[in-house]
């Protein structure tokens, strides 16, 4: 059983508290500016996140520094890590159910199939049930006056996305070798292997912000474009918010890397930051497979 003298207890705090405020104003922000809003309540939401998580990395960053995570606070970081990549694989696992439940059992129904009424015949004659759907139920029914117009094309996937998961992959290679190179005592092995893994992942959402624009600008393919355009943006989207993060997660580790924060035996930021980086490669797998490939 821990002792007083042993378990860590931290300081009261109000980051959780304005943690929630961030994320709930970027959450109402993000619905009211998909549906044409402004975006100042998701861009303030963000702010206030980016504040946040600066205040609570520098105090865990500090305390580690003065010594002050004994072994059972180590395996609290690691627990917490842990649960928090759990919930991160069930949040991608509810859309890639979604997209699931769409393809296999939703648009075949609308397409007539099953037991029951014809529903393509009764209520959109005329609609077939092809993935991916550039035709929509609503578009058969009122033409160019409905309100979800179909995309016109969409993402070849042995194009960008194949570079994309080349680079992906890539850096899943790099970071591990920043790894083992901290664990070796390597120090210059480490912070150019992680250096070049944020570089790679900053390409990877360059090439993604390069993909929507063709997607909006040129292929017709929005949050708008019907059941399609709704499942390819979220589940890129979010995971393209992953990477993202994960970026700016090991930029500061390598930032901290620099200034000889790390050493061989007590290194579990960077390692936190390693594990959520190949989370977000492996699902990357996922979607290059069942969103790109199979879609297309």
């Amino acid at each position: 059983m821990a002792t007083e003298s042993s378990y860590y207890v931290p300081d009261q705090s109000r980051l959780p508290i304005f943690a929630a405020l961030g994320f709930g104003s970027m959450a109402v922000g993000a619905g009211s500016w998909v549906q044409g809003g402004s975006p100042m309540i998701f861009l303030a939401g963000a702010l206030l996140m980016a504040l946040v998580l600066y205040t609570w990395f520098s105090t865990v960053i500090g305390e580690n520094m003065a010594g002050m995570n004994n072994a059972q606070v180590k395996r609290s970081y690691v627990w917490g890590m842990s649960w928090f990549i759990f919930s991160e694989v069930m949040f991608f696992a509810c859309f890639f159910g979604a997209l699931f439940y769409v393809r296999t059992l939703a648009l075949p129904w609308l397409g007539g199939e099953g037991k029951g009424v014809p529903t393509n015949d009764v209520l959109w004659h005329g609609f077939e049930a092809t993935w991916p759907l550039f035709q929509t139920p609503d578009q058969v029914a009122h033409g160019e006056s409905a309100q979800f117009i179909g995309p016109e094309a969409i993402i070849d996937p042995w194009h960008v996305p194949l570079l994309n998961t080349i680079i992906l992959l890539s850096s899943s290679v790099t970071v591990h070798f920043a790894h083992t190179a901290i664990k070796n005592n390597n120090r210059s092995g480490f912070t150019r292997w992680l250096g070049l893994t944020w570089v790679l992942g900053i390409v990877f959402v360059a090439f993604q912000i390069a993909e929507y624009h063709e997607a909006y600008s040129e292929l017709g393919l929005t949050l708008a474009s019907g059941i399609f355009g709704t499942t390819f943006f979220m589940l890129t989207g979010f995971h393209g918010a992953h990477v993202t993060l994960g970026t700016i997660m090991l930029f500061i580790q390598w930032l901290r890397g620099l200034k000889g924060h790390f050493k061989p035996d007590d290194n579990f930021g960077f390692e936190a930051s390693s594990w959520y980086w190949h989370f977000v490669d492996v699902v990357w797998v996922g979607l290059f497979i069942f969103v790109y490939v199979l879609g297309s």
